[in-house]
Parts: structure tokens; sequence; C-alpha cells
């Protein structure tokens, strides 16, 4: 790995006797985040208006500025107004703004909080809030409310109270670990939540949130992977917003965490401005799968406090959508949702291809716009269904197939059986031993 000119300068402004093993280091990129303009322009090497001075203070005090030296450096220094980098990191005077039906929780998520820690909103999964902190403080971030507050910082007993809560609810099978950022958590504490959470019987899928490989590639370690892989299944969703946040860098992380056999999904938030165009948003899908990384979600700007100005209408959502089926691959293509404020939970948001329909026909569209018909069967009987499952005569048998049976040469290969020899039924000598027994 070799630094850039930008990353370069950037290193020897914060300590000129560091190297690449500190660049590399995400324990020093987190110590070395930078906070405050002044020093934003100092490593930059830039120079900001008094009014702009102004204008981005009075925004950092009420949202706090947090950028690691590795994401400033992907800045472009000559386009800032422009750059996507600088738009999603650095406080803006548009954030004051704040507008009719903006809200601080228009999630409700701490109103469907049961327990310290837990958002329980779907009937068999929870949010778990093991962290407030994040390596950069996203200008679009829809906990704006929490991230860089003290007081909400999730202690190791209210984890605990947290996790118990998952313990006691059999029908929770599915845990989302959120926060803040959990990858910003120590080895040590995240092997814990994860080893509990993993005792937990009816707990099948444990999921992680990070934008570490984004903005903190460093931190996706050896250490990082073997404890995921220790505790699979795991599975971590990206948030990766533009084709310019994959580098190198990030490329390697991503590869680090797909080698472990750890299975990646992107959530992208749609942003005016930054990726609100069908060309980039294609370039940033098709990079995503190039990367091993499946696009997940894309995500309708919440409303959130401070956030209009980053807010597109839906109609350019299904118009990016529009972009992209029939056009790329079916698994470059993400679900664009609105997380609907109030507590409702995300609303699946598609261009419309069913045009009409009839008792034996309906009418569909392509994305090329042609239109065409897709016959109904003459006779369908549905199964008359009592919602008694004890007496039903359908195949009910959901447990897995038992695929494990082994024959022939297989068999004595196989580590799951104790046979060590295949004998032949007229064997005259084990016919002699079935006499005499």
């Amino acid at each position: 790995m070799t630094l850039s000119i930008q990353q370069k300068k950037i290193l020897r402004s914060i300590d000129d006797n560091a190297g690449l093993d500190q660049w590399k280091s995400w324990t020093w990129q987190m110590r070395h985040s930078i906070r405050d303009l002044t020093t934003f322009e100092t490593l930059l090497g830039i120079e900001l208006s008094q009014e702009q001075r102004r204008t981005f203070g009075e925004a950092a005090n009420k949202f706090p500025m947090s950028i690691t030296p590795y994401y400033l450096s992907l800045i472009d220094t000559e386009n800032m107004e422009n750059d996507p980098v600088f738009l999603q990191s650095v406080p803006s005077p548009k954030e004051l703004d704040i507008m009719q039906g903006d809200m601080a929780d228009p999630l409700h998520e701490d109103e469907d909080s049961p327990a310290p820690c837990i958002t329980h909103r779907y009937p068999d999964r929870v949010l778990l809030l093991v962290s407030n902190t994040c390596p950069m403080y996203c200008r679009h971030c829809t906990r704006k409310r929490k991230v860089g507050d003290e007081d909400t910082i999730p202690s190791r007993s209210a984890i605990s109270a947290g996790i118990d809560y998952i313990r006691k609810t059999p029908q929770v099978r599915d845990v989302l670990l959120s926060g803040g950022d959990p990858f910003l958590l120590s080895d040590n504490i995240l092997d814990w939540i994860l080893e509990e959470l993993r005792g937990i019987k009816h707990v099948e899928i444990i999921r992680i949130g990070t934008r570490t490989p984004v903005v903190l590639p460093s931190r996706i370690t050896s250490e990082l992977t073997s404890i995921l892989k220790k505790h699979q299944p795991v599975w971590v969703n990206t948030h990766f917003n533009h084709p310019r946040e994959i580098t190198q860098s990030s490329r390697n992380a991503l590869a680090r965490l797909a080698d472990a056999g750890v299975p990646l999904g992107n959530q992208t938030v749609l942003l005016s401005g930054v990726n609100d165009c069908p060309r980039i948003m294609k370039a940033l899908m098709h990079k995503l799968v190039r990367n091993r990384v499946r696009p997940y979600y894309l995500y309708q700007c919440d409303l959130s406090e401070g956030l209009s100005h980053f807010r597109t209408p839906v109609g350019k959502g299904i118009e990016i959508l529009e972009s992209l089926i029939g056009h790329t691959s079916g698994f470059c293509v993400p679900t664009y949702v609105i997380d609907a404020p109030g507590g409702g939970g995300k609303i699946p948001v598609m261009p419309n291809y069913l045009i009409s329909w009839s008792t034996n026909k309906v009418v569909l569209r392509n994305y090329e716009g042609v239109i065409t018909t897709y016959k109904e069967p003459d006779s369908y009987e549905p199964t008359f269904c009592d919602r008694n499952c004890a007496s039903c005569d359908l195949l009910l048998n959901i447990e897995d197939a038992d695929d494990s049976c082994a024959i022939g040469i297989d068999k004595l290969l196989s580590d799951h059986d104790d046979t060590i020899s295949l004998v032949p039924v007229s064997n005259d000598r084990h016919r002699r031993r079935n006499n005499h027994a």
C-alpha cells in the first residue's frame, strides 16, 4: 500500500514522525479524527471565508463534526462544493434549517424500545444499539439526536439488559447490531456481545451495520474477521453512497470480510447533490457487486432534523430504479424503501409493472415499455386453511431435509458415520457369526 499525495500531506501535518504503520492503524485514525474547522483547513491546506467559518461553526455546535484523516483525504479540494465526500462529512449551514415535518426521532425508535438498547418493531427481529460513536459523523444521519452525545453511550449493563430481553423473547430470530458503529467497539466487547447472542438458541441470524469499510477501512483487521468467522452466521451491511468512496483501501477491507465468509450487503441513502443521478447510482451498484457486496436497500432520506437539503422527491428514486431494472443484473438492483415516519417500518416503493388484471389475465409492462399479458390458470382450487396445522394434509415438515446419508466408499470416507467396512450380504464368515449369536 502506498499513500496518495493528499494522504502524505495530511499525515505529515498531523505528525511529522508518523509513517505508513500509523496511517494504517484504525486507533491512530480515531485519535486524530478532525472535529473542528481550523484543523480541517490546516490539514487540507485550504482557507475558508469568515462567513463559511461562522455558518459551519454554528452547524457543528448543534450537530458535531468528526472525520477520519483517511476519509478527509478523499475530498477533492478543487471542487469541494460538489464533492460527495465533503457534502457527507462537513457541517453545512443548511442543517440549521429545521423544516415543518422534521423530527428528532422520525422513526420512533425510542417509543418502540421495550428494554435498554432495544428497538423492537418487526415481529421476529430487533435492533440492538451497542454504540453511539461513529468514525465519521454523516451529515445525513437519521440518529443525529444521539451520535456524539456522551449521555447516550450504552453501558455494558444496558447492553446486557438488551440481550436479556432478546433471551426472554423467543420470537426474535434476527438481531441487528447498530449504533453508532458496532465496529468501533473493542474486539473483546464485540466478541462478548456476539458470544452472548450466539448462545441464545432462538437467535438464528446476527447482522451488523457499519460504515467502517467506507470511512475507516483499516478497522477491518484479521483479528476482527476472525471474531466474525467464529460466530457465523454474521451478516454485515455497509453504507457506500458514491462510487468515489470505493477506494483500494475499502476494496481490501471488503475482500477481508468476504474471504472470511461474511455475507455483505450495502444500504445506500438517496442524497440530493451526492448521488441523485441514474449514472452515478448504476456505477455504484456495479462497483459494489464487483467487490462481492450485494446492493440491499436504497433509502429515501429520513425526516430527521436538518436534512431537508438532502431530501429528493420520491420520483427521483423511482427514476433511478427504472434506470436499473432490466438495464443491469437483477442482483445489482436494491430495494427502494421509505422508512415510514412514526415507526411504520420500511415500505418498498417500486415502479409499477402491473398495468391491469382480470379474472383470467394480467397485463404487464417491461423495462422497455413492451406491454404483454400473462394468462391465469383456468382452474385453481386453493387449499382451504382453517389454521389448524395439526390436521393439515399438506406436507408441513419444514425441518431440514436429511442430505447426509452416504453409501459405498463415500460412507467410509465420511466423518459422521462410524462404519469401518462394507460387507457383502452373502459373506459366509459373517453368516456364521450371525448363526452363533
